[in-house]
């Protein structure tokens, strides 16, 4: 759902969802027409029904997508939380450890 707050930041476009469910490949993808890229933090919405494709097959859709971007905040937010992340990921020690 939209807020006042969001209307100046959201646009409503067309899009092409691809969804593949397959022995090689378990994936979706939504590409937005007129060359729009999402940055970090935003938000896409793909409207209308559930998508369920069977095993063995590649399905692509057309719907329509509502794009809101992030305020600075939103994106200082979610790079800070990707840092954290992404630090798990590796461990630093400064004992010898077993040899």
């Amino acid at each position: 759902m939209t807020t006042p707050r969001d209307a100046n930041r959201s646009v409503t476009v067309p899009c092409t969802i691809t969804v593949e469910h397959t022995n090689e490949s378990l994936e979706a993808h939504v590409e937005l027409d007129g060359g729009l890229l999402p940055t970090v933090g935003d938000r896409i919405l793909v409207h209308g029904g559930h998508v369920a494709v069977p095993f063995g097959e590649r399905i692509v859709l057309r719907r329509d997508a509502t794009l809101t971007r992030a305020g600075a905040l939103e994106k200082a937010w979610v790079r800070f939380m990707a840092w954290l992340e992404f630090s798990e990921l590796y461990e630093v020690s400064f004992s010898p450890g077993r040899l």
